[in-house]
């Protein structure tokens, strides 16, 4: 093993198991240390039991398996699991840290979330199923110690740089896995200085269905677009009864659609409108746009026939009596509290206790969600912004009520999830939660079925990050100039006013100097561009850049915080408003009348507060803004001198404020639609078969191909012929059961996993573990539990054998029970059932 330094780089070659990596630094003694020992201590993941008190599911378990293969087998560092909400990703990722831990593959965990509920459920998760791991919750315990660390992302940006005695707490060697929930492209690029800084295993988790995620986040784990290191998405938790699917229906509102078209309103309506006060001008619109509705405009007839729908169609429990747990999707804290008043004006006798709105302006928020969480306990409503969207775990909700718009696919899917788990007894003693309703009164679920092949928005560049490129970009476009001999001088410079472009570029790079020098060191964010920022803290450079220098200050500098202070956000749009218009016009970009006119919309805004002393000291300068004449023969240097001037007055323009507007207009209220959704259609369509085609088949378990499959007899084509027409038969379209073939690697397999093996047949298959022989009471409850799982599922895959219930004999598996020949036969037998099945 060795830690080198290359002049700026640090690069750790453990040459027993990876090629060599950069790292950000090096390694404390004790991680070196432990890093060594492992070489002769580490456990095989392959052979270590997975906790059934985690998890006990198999596609968890399935899940663990290919991430161990990924770290154990494949040498990858990296691993991407899609899941759907409800499957328990939690779980299976804390099963993972268990396993991890055992094999002394991990000593320290750390488990990312973008929110501090989420943060909240996973501590409690670990402590509950993993207590040995002694979780810490880094946001409200920083300085505790533990095994598992929890932490929201921007905490942890915080924290890496503590020091103590000199030395970071968190070192780059401080944790061996850290674990990224729902795991995305813009989560990625915002916090990704976390997942560079630390030299770890990374694991992603994330609900997205593995066909809408965004290639680049497969690239950011170094896979190949649409292939997760492994996936268990909705359609086949429903279709195997893990999930429950949503039931989606779209309930057309005129005015959410067309907004409000004054011409179409009543004569009585019309008066009302012309009586309203809309704006501080005084002025009346002739129709207000959807996207206004529940904005700035809040309409009584709207929300009230949104609550009859739900209150009327929505599940109820309590024997019929009470709507069942439902969460409304609001658009903003004043629709939230808008929604809540009208329930509460429609519905006095529950004396507003119902309904409540949820969100992150609440207080007592978590109160509510804890009594909303609770069955019998109201609310029963739960109206939220933004904070129930993820992460609630309320397996008892049944209405979801979409009422605003959503364009994000990860958005979409994590707040359908709300709704998609199991709930026991939920309508009566026998009686489950089989669906939940889904009802959009804005049009989501149309835009969603058509599958539309998104870009799911970026985080985007900060806005210091433009300004640097933009300033970079002048310095540039300044320099060609000289070059071409086409510099202009100016002739109105002001008392320190740049005289012209030379001055200006001289200026331009004295200040981006300025940024780079206060860049701190030893910020972990900075430290792996240390050797750019030393070199252009000194001035030399930036009296001539090359091309390589633009591009080291582009993409390695530009992005780096700094310590220099200017918190006038207004004043630095501003900047980079100008900047684009002096780059607009030494480029002759055809986008120059755009920008002027913006800055001329500040200008005149700056005018009518005249008032302001600071303002008007500026009066001569903003009116020439305002007019033609300033504008001809405009130069850089005069954009320059307006910049300065004007930028720390920008702030003090009074924000163009809409009045909040609230009407009683008659909405249309149009009849629900069913809308399959693309990724939950299929899976609800095949698990509703599953169910009719398995009584089907019961019915006829004399047919002579039935019984020929049930007995494990060699399949004839007929007989898979016969077999597929008593699934037409039975209710089956082509397409569920070209489905079910898939699933299942094949018709008869599938069938059979519906009717199962005959037990006289499978207890024969493996009579010879058992008669005549000395087998022990192990050897025969083992076989035993063999015969049930096949009678009961058909056939079974061999790494059953490795989980529970069988390892519950003896946890290290079949092998501490029977002789290794014996192990390899029964795989052998068991293969064979399955290809028989096959035909």
């Amino acid at each position: 093993m060795r830690m080198a330094p290359r002049w700026y780089e640090h690069w750790l070659w453990d040459d027993a198991r990876y090629a060599p990596r950069a790292v950000q630094g090096f390694f404390k003694k004790p991680e070196l240390e432990l890093m060594i020992q492992r070489r002769t201590s580490l456990k095989k993941l392959a052979e270590a039991v997975i906790n059934p008190e985690i998890v006990e599911r198999p596609y968890q378990h399935r899940a663990i398996r290919r991430i161990d293969e990924a770290f154990e087998v494949d040498n990858q560092r990296k691993a991407l699991v899609v899941m759907a909400t409800g499957a328990g990703k939690t779980r299976t990722v804390i099963a993972l840290a268990d396993v991890l831990m055992r094999c002394n593959w991990a000593k320290r965990v750390l488990f990312l979330a973008d929110r501090v509920a989420l943060v909240n459920q996973a501590v409690n998760a670990f402590k509950m199923q993993l207590p040995d791991s002694s979780p810490v919750n880094l946001v409200t315990e920083k300085y505790t110690e533990g095994r598992v660390f929890v932490s929201t992302y921007p905490t942890m940006m915080g924290l890496i740089d503590d020091a103590f005695d000199g030395q970071r707490r968190f070192g780059v060697g401080h944790f061996d896995l850290i674990v990224i929930d729902e795991a995305h492209r813009s989560v990625y690029q915002k916090y990704r200085a976390i997942f560079e800084y630390f030299d770890a295993l990374l694991v992603g988790l994330t609900a997205t269905p593995k066909d809408e995620i965004d290639h680049n986040t497969y690239g950011l784990f170094d896979l190949e677009s649409g292939v997760p290191t492994d996936a268990y998405g909705l359609d086949e938790a429903v279709s195997e009864g893990y999930l429950v699917p949503p039931k989606a229906v779209s309930v057309p509102l005129k005015f959410q659609r067309e907004g409000i078209k004054y011409d179409d309103l009543s004569e009585a309506e019309q008066e009302q409108w012309d009586a309203l006060e809309w704006n501080e001008e005084g002025t009346t619109p002739d129709s207000v746009d959807p996207a206004a509705l529940n904005q700035w405009l809040f309409n009584t007839d709207t929300v009230d026939k949104v609550l009859a729908h739900l209150m009327t169609k929505g599940q109820k429990v309590a024997g019929g009596d009470r709507l069942g747990k439902t969460i409304v999707f609001a658009k903003n804290n004043d629709h939230a509290e808008f929604i809540a008043d009208r329930f509460n004006v429609n519905y006095p006798h529950y004396k507003g206790a119902f309904a409540r709105v949820v969100t992150y302006k609440t207080e007592y928020a978590q109160s509510l969600i804890d009594d909303f969480s609770a069955k019998e306990k109201m609310p029963h409503i739960a109206v939220s912004v933004d904070m129930l969207d993820t992460g609630i775990d309320v397996p008892e909700v049944v209405n979801l009520v979409f009422f605003k718009v959503v364009r994000s696919k990860t958005k979409f899917w994590q707040m359908v999830g709300r709704g998609t788990r199991l709930c026991r007894d939920l309508f009566a003693p026998g009686e489950d939660k089989q669906f939940f309703y889904v009802f959009d009164y804005c049009q989501n679920l149309e835009f969603f079925s058509q599958n539309p092949d998104l870009v799911e928005g970026s985080a985007g560049e900060a806005l210091g990050t433009r300004l640097f490129k933009a300033r970079l970009e002048m310095i540039a476009e300044l320099d060609r100039r000289v070059t071409a001999g086409t510099v202009m001088a100016e002739p109105r410079p002001a008392l320190g006013d740049p005289a012209d472009e030379g001055q200006l570029r001289t200026e331009i790079a004295a200040h981006l100097h300025q940024l780079v020098a206060a860049m701190k060191l030893d910020n972990f964010v900075v430290r792996p561009q240390r050797r750019l920022v030393e070199k252009y803290a000194k001035p030399e450079p930036w009296h001539a850049l090359g091309p390589d220098d633009f591009n080291e200050l582009a993409n390695g500098v530009a992005k780096l915080p700094t310590e220099f202070v200017d918190d006038d956000e207004e004043a630095k749009r501003f900047d980079l408003l100008v900047l684009r218009t002096q780059l607009a016009i030494l480029q002759a970009q055809p986008g120059f009348a755009g920008l002027k006119e913006k800055i001329q919309s500040i200008a005149s805004a700056l005018e009518e507060q005249e008032a302001i002393p600071a303002i008007k000291a500026q009066m001569v300068l903003i009116q020439s803004l305002t007019g033609e004449e300033w504008w001809e023969d405009v130069t850089v240097a005069m954009l320059e001198t307006a910049r300065k001037r004007l930028r720390a007055l920008v702030k003090l323009i009074e924000k163009g404020k809409k009045n909040v507007v609230y009407t009683d207009f008659v909405d249309e209220l149009g009849d629900e639609t069913a809308i399959e959704l693309p990724q939950v259609g299929t899976g609800m369509n095949l698990a509703k078969f599953k169910d009719k085609a398995r009584q089907f088949l019961k019915a006829h378990e004399s047919h002579v191909s039935l019984q020929r499959l049930r007995r494990n007899q060699p399949l004839t084509p007929s007989d898979l012929t016969e077999l597929e027409r008593m699934l037409v038969e039975a209710g089956g379209s082509q397409e569920v059961i070209e489905q079910a073939k898939e699933q299942s690697h094949g018709l008869g397999i599938f069938i059979r996993s519906l009717v199962g093996l005959d037990s006289e047949t499978a207890r024969q298959a493996f009579s010879q573990f058992i008669t005549g022989t000395t087998a022990t009471a192990s050897q025969i409850e083992f076989i035993d539990l063999i015969v049930q799982e096949l009678t009961e599922n058909g056939v079974m895959e061999p790494a059953r054998l490795y989980e529970p219930p069988f390892i519950d004999i003896n946890d290290k598996g079949p092998e501490a029970i029977f002789l290794p020949a014996k192990v390899t036969e029964m795989v052998r037998v068991l293969e064979e059932i399955r290809e028989r099945a096959v035909g």
